[in-house]
């Protein structure tokens, strides 16, 4: 059950943080998705009433234990690392836009 439940939340969303709101690697991920000006669901796990279960569930669907466990246009990203690392390589902005995520103001 929980793992239909995060798929749907995975496949209904753009972008998809699962987080735990005292996880330092959260807070920085979502830190940079924010300065980007990213938009997108976060989910704190431990605020969840089924949150362990909803953390199983992502070890099944994405073969990560650790938040965060980000999620952009359905396809995993990984968590804080992978994702400060496809900021510096260019590839995060493009993937947020793609997914539209990001709102792009044009001059």
């Amino acid at each position: 059950m929980a793992v239909a439940k995060v798929q749907q939340l995975i496949e209904e969303n753009a972008l998809i943080v699962f987080s735990k709101s005292y996880c330092p690697y959260c807070v920085r991920a979502k830190q940079l998705l924010k300065s980007l000006g990213a938009t997108g669901k976060i989910i704190e796990l431990d605020n969840e009433k089924d949150g362990a279960a909803m953390q199983t569930a992502l070890v099944e669907i994405s073969k990560q234990r650790t938040v965060p466990n980000i999620f952009i246009k359905g396809k995993h990203l990984g968590g804080c690392d992978d994702t400060v690392a496809a900021h510096r390589n260019g590839t995060l902005v493009p993937m947020l836009k793609d997914a539209g995520a990001i709102i792009v103001v044009e001059a």
